[in-house]
């Protein structure tokens, strides 16, 4: 079975993700693999402190594509040439890259979505309202100009979700139903499904088929069983793969992943098709 980790970033691409080891975050990142059900190393992660490692994590864990996701927000920036530099000339990776129109502007973010997906050959934009300053949420009026843009030019949209959102008011399913209203040609992803906000998360999916939910390194925790049970009916179509590496090891989260309950037919959506068919892949 060929399979596609919508959420998949080296060490190495920044502090954040354990990239410095002995340091505070390289520590979080292992309390983190620990709380999430990591078996054996909490420091298997360190492989990939090089992209030869990272290649080959993900190699090894038999991946047919890898989504490194780029991020943009007051916090912690992970520059959209940076990810091209990161996936350029591999084919098993696949760039995401990131905006932030309360940073750059409307127009500033509509000009580097275009550079992003134009010149650096990235295939969709990560935006994350909740982690803003302010923080927004993804029905507010700034980010409509880019959910028009991304419509029309048929760019995917990946939005973060889940318990890290700083405040958990902006990790509210329910304020993405008017922009999969007003925009219905645009393919929503939602990263971490708005975990533990299952039920609502579902619910909202349920009415729009425009968008689409990667529980990752969450499908593991209590209460996410839902996710399950709605991919083997209605949410087929609209639930992805994502391993969240670095904070969970791929070849683990795959496993855990096919012992769920998942129907056969729907393992293959889950971990490809769904995916294959929002990336255009052959």
């Amino acid at each position: 079975m060929r399979i596609i980790d919508l959420r998949c970033r080296p060490a190495f691409l920044h502090p954040f993700f354990g990239g410095v080891p002995g340091s505070p975050e390289h520590a979080t990142a292992r309390w983190l693999n620990r709380r999430v059900g990591t078996r054996g190393p909490d420091d298997h992660f360190e492989r990939s402190l090089t992209q030869e490692g990272f290649l080959g994590e993900v190699r090894e864990a038999g991946l047919h594509k890898a989504v490194v996701v780029g991020r943009h927000t007051p916090g912690q920036h992970l520059p959209n040439k940076r990810i091209h530099e990161i996936v350029h000339g591999h084919a098993e990776l696949i760039g995401v890259g990131a905006v932030d129109p309360t940073l750059q502007g409307v127009e500033g973010a509509l000009a580097e979505i275009d550079l992003a997906i134009d010149v650096l050959g990235l295939a969709g934009i990560d935006l994350e309202p909740g982690f803003a300053e302010p923080a927004r949420h993804p029905d507010d009026a700034l980010y409509w100009p880019l959910y028009e843009h991304l419509q029309q030019r048929g760019i995917p949209l990946f939005l973060m979700s889940g318990p890290t959102t700083p405040d958990p008011a902006h990790n509210d399913p329910g304020r993405l139903a008017a922009v999969a209203r007003a925009f219905p040609q645009l393919q929503i992803v939602v990263y971490h499904g708005y975990w533990p906000n299952v039920q609502q998360a579902i619910g909202v999916a349920f009415r729009y088929e425009n968008i689409h939910l990667v529980p990752d390194m969450y499908l593991f925790l209590p209460g996410s069983a839902a996710y399950v049970q709605a991919a083997n009916g209605f949410l087929a179509e609209q639930l992805l793969f994502g391993s969240s590496y670095t904070f969970r090891p791929i070849r683990q989260s795959i496993e855990d992943a096919q012992s769920l309950g998942f129907k056969d037919e729907v393992l293959e959506k889950f971990f490809h098709g769904n995916a294959a068919r929002l990336f255009k892949l052959a």
